[in-house]
């Protein structure tokens, strides 16, 4: 993905491409070990099982969503320093999207059925976010990144206690995407006007509510 910041516009359009039937259609590569896999394994009871794949997808979901946005708006990016920054943080997820795909292989469940879909309108929200201007892509990645932290928390409250290996990945996830948004707003980006976070807020709990399940 780094080699993004030197290709033309219709070569990042292509790229995009690739990378979301990678990200959707092939098993993600982590660059760093999972956090997870020093916890101890324990065998969870089927409500507990359940609820842990639940979150699990959720989260796997949010990885997609946040792959998406950060590819549609570095696609579009205007400055090479904020497209290196957007590439940057979309490596880290893709570290993210591989831990939440082990972990929901050894809870015995599966991905979001409705990953191209979420890909999909990620992207697209990425771009529109881009074509306004590198503040307002920043500006994104923050508010982004602040809602996926609160909600990393709510899941690591409400993960069942025996679950060290969920919350061991969602504790690492929940460090690095507090980063991505001090790195965002240390790069310059403007405070997005208060219905677009409430909107992204709705559109978060809807899909969390679908994820859930499907």
């Amino acid at each position: 993905m780094d080699t993004l910041r030197h290709l033309s516009p219709l070569d990042r359009l292509l790229d995009s491409a690739q990378n979301a039937l990678s990200t959707v259609l092939a098993t993600p590569r982590a660059a760093r070990a999972n956090p997870g896999l020093d916890e101890p394994e324990v065998v969870l009871d089927e409500a507990e099982r359940r609820h842990a794949a639940g979150l699990m997808r959720i989260n796997h979901v949010g990885e997609v969503c946040a792959q998406a946005l950060y590819i549609g708006q570095a696609a579009v990016a205007r400055e090479p320093a904020t497209r290196a920054h957007l590439l940057e943080a979309a490596q880290e997820e893709t570290d993210h999207l591989a831990w939440c795909a082990d972990r929901l292989r050894e809870l015995d469940s599966r991905p979001s059925l409705f990953n191209p879909l979420w890909y999909a309108g990620s992207w697209a929200i990425g771009a529109a976010a881009g074509l306004r201007g590198d503040g307002w892509n920043l500006g994104f990645v923050e508010e982004t990144e602040r809602q996926v932290e609160a909600h990393l928390e709510e899941h690591l409250q409400t993960l069942p206690p025996a679950d060290a290996r969920s919350r061991a990945i969602l504790s690492v996830m929940k460090d690095d995407e507090a980063r991505h948004a001090d790195n965002a707003l240390a790069a310059g980006a403007r405070v997005l006007p208060q219905p677009i976070p409430a909107a992204m807020a709705m559109m978060s709990k809807l899909m969390k509510a679908v994820a859930y399940r499907l």
